[in-house]
């Protein structure tokens, strides 16, 4: 549009390209070339691109009064450095790529359900981890998430309490699988309460006040519209307390969420998100998004028909997207497009104890792109997938990434640090 700045660059292999192209995502709202990435991508042969999604710097004051540079955003700063990247390569090679691929995380997973929803032609496999691809809905939960903690000084819950919930929550739950490893392989099968760190009488590090058991539950709790009912957003889950600091521990909510509400859905940049009211206000944020930044549909049957993979991945200890978001988008999936076509064409693999895009306390090293090409390129439709845990360089632990809706089960015998110890199930 005349009100468009898209910059992107694409990088080509002097040699040893791979005849395939990689397209790397952006987080949170954009506004840079991914450099890391794309360094990655061409070490393993793939010409490849990234794009700044149409504005400078990672906030949405861009937004505000310029609703075509949301739209490059959302969804046309990404397709059109598809399409062009495309071009440069056939220009520059006399030969167009076998086979394209789309690679992001966060932001970049949101970047990715659009593209199969919107432009099914632009990519042959589309890897997605932590999609946050319900943007506004979600945004409602990271902001009541950071209320929690927030409706006066002594709703606040301190690192250290952090640190004993997440005991309590081992406690309740990290045995499930068989092993007491440090890691909750099956949150949706667990529910902690933090009634049990009710202090008995004084405040203490090792005990929850009333005000802050209160804000524990309302973090782990889903947004629900109080006019219907009906669950607008998960909660986070079992496990992903230590990194509460992230969607609770701020003096805002986290930017993506704290921004949106600025500046696409109020339009004020002085907005008080404690004034945030979910009957009041959750249609008038979809009606802001509209679409252009949330990618909710399970409609990918054209993207499924030719051939298209799909694969998701996420941390159950995501606190930025909480991950149970994605296993609603799969379900909506089967749903829509009956278990055979979803069979046939996505994965879901939720990795125990990692936060958003890694992190965290399990394995969190895996190579993702391998499990696209060998799926797409030769058929061989991926199962299980293991993933490392590195310390100082040397792999310190494995463990079986398992495909929804399976989980990593101990086999009772051998090493807790290995992956042939556990089986999905």
């Amino acid at each position: 549009s005349a009100d468009s700045d898209i910059r992107s660059e694409v990088w080509l292999p002097m040699k040893g390209w791979n005849g395939k192209f990689q397209q790397v995502g952006n987080g949170g709202w954009g506004g840079s070339i991914q450099y890391a990435a794309l360094a990655t991508a061409l070490r393993r042969g793939y010409a490849a691109a990234s794009t700044d999604t149409g504005h400078v710097g990672d906030a949405a004051r861009f937004a505000l009064g310029h609703p075509e540079k949301l739209i490059d955003f959302g969804y046309r700063a990404v397709h059109e450095t598809a399409v062009r990247s495309k071009a440069v390569i056939t220009g520059a090679y006399g030969v167009g790529p076998r086979f394209s691929y789309f690679n992001g995380c966060s932001g970049g997973g949101r970047q990715g359900f659009m593209e199969a929803q919107r432009y099914p032609d632009d990519f042959d496999a589309i890897i997605a981890g932590a999609p946050g691809y319900n943007r506004t809905d979600q945004s409602f939960q990271l902001v009541l998430a950071s209320l929690a903690t927030h409706r006066d000084e002594a709703s606040f819950i301190p690192v250290t309490k952090l640190h004993t919930l997440h005991k309590a929550a081992l406690n309740a739950c990290d045995a499930r699988d068989g092993a007491a490893d440090g890691l909750i392989s099956d949150p949706m099968a667990c529910r902690v309460d933090p009634n049990v760190l009710a202090c008995k009488d004084a405040d203490g590090a090792e005990c929850l006040t009333p005000a802050q058991i209160e804000a524990a539950k309302r973090i782990y709790a889903p947004v629900i519209d109080p006019r219907t009912g009906r669950e607008v957003f998960p909660g986070v889950e079992a496990g992903s307390e230590p990194r509460w600091t992230v969607n609770a521990g701020g003096p805002r909510p986290l930017g993506m969420s704290d921004e949106l509400f600025k500046y696409v859905v109020f339009k004020d940049p002085e907005w008080d998100f404690r004034t945030l009211d979910v009957a009041k206000h959750l249609d008038m944020a979809r009606r802001a998004d509209g679409g252009t930044i949330s990618a909710t549909s399970p409609n990918i049957k054209s993207f499924v028909d030719r051939g298209g993979k799909l694969i998701i991945y996420h941390g159950w200890g995501d606190t930025n997207v909480p991950p149970r978001s994605s296993v609603n988008y799969y379900d909506k999936l089967v749903e829509t497009l009956g278990k055979n076509q979803v069979a046939s064409s996505t994965r879901l693999y939720l990795v125990p104890g990692i936060g958003h895009c890694g992190g965290g306390e399990g394995p969190n090293v895996f190579d993702m792109v391998t499990v696209a090409e060998e799926w797409r390129e030769r058929g061989k439709a991926p199962t299980e997938v293991i993933a490392s845990q590195i310390v100082d360089g040397k792999v310190v632990r494995t463990r079986p990434l398992c495909q929804y809706p399976l989980i990593p089960r101990y086999k009772g015998s051998g090493s807790l640090d290995q992956a042939a110890s556990f089986e999905c199930r």
